[in-house]
């Protein structure tokens, strides 16, 4: 619904399909496996609050919130319009500037287009999470169930980036963690990584126009491989 830091939108569609009907992401961000299958039973966590809070944000908004959501300028700064909720400026901030790691406050040239898509890819999903669970936490409380679980944490290479960076995971806890989950895992890396037994999925173009291939470890075999 909108852009964010590590998103899985130029490649969602390469990972296996869920093969149970509730789904979790325990590191969400902008959620796109879950956008994908949206119909699902779906659970988001993410230790970022301000993401979280606009996810809370879009859950409960109506499409004419939506609308009447400002387009900002050339150089507009965000601070200056003090009727938006917090919650509102910080989900303006994700849609002046594309794949960012936190919400902006100046609109660029390309932020006035951005705002423009953004809105009417909100105004098209909105509807998609109304019946999601979605809560603040880290991923090591959560019940382990039945479930897909979409795991998807900062690079262990290049994951120092998010405001909860790779610096504040232990990535063997981590990595036994995963393996425990009970139904489908699809953890997502790159080939760098070494904490799981990863395999090539997709050569992709990052927003700093460098190339990286992403990986894969799954207990299903995945659908569509490198």
């Amino acid at each position: 619904m909108f852009s964010y830091y590590g998103s899985k939108s130029k490649i969602v569609d390469y990972y296996p399909p869920p093969k149970h009907n509730k789904i979790v992401e325990p590191f969400a961000g902008s959620a796109r496996y879950s956008l994908k299958y949206w119909q699902n039973d779906v659970l988001l966590v993410d230790k970022y609050e301000r993401l979280i809070n606009i996810w809370l944000y879009l859950q409960q908004a109506k499409i004419s919130d939506i609308k009447q959501l400002p387009i900002l300028k050339k150089g507009e700064n965000l601070s200056k319009f003090n009727l938006l909720t917090t919650e509102e400026k910080d989900l303006l901030g994700f849609m002046i500037q594309a794949g960012v790691n936190a919400p902006r406050l100046t609109c660029t040239e390309a932020g006035v287009r951005n705002q423009v898509t953004a809105k009417n890819n909100i105004i098209r999903d909105l509807h998609k999470i109304k019946h999601w669970q979605i809560k603040c936490g880290c991923y090591a409380e959560l019940e382990n169930i039945e479930a897909t679980w979409f795991i998807d944490p900062p690079y262990q290479f290049g994951g120092e980036y998010y405001r909860i960076s790779n610096k504040n995971i232990n990535y063997k806890i981590l990595s036994n963690w995963c393996q425990e989950r009970k139904g489908q895992i699809i953890v997502c890396e790159n080939t760098k990584a070494d904490w799981l037994p990863f395999e090539q999925l997709k050569k992709i173009q990052g927003m700093a126009q460098t190339n990286t291939i992403e990986a894969i470890y799954t207990n299903y075999k995945p659908m569509t491989l490198f």
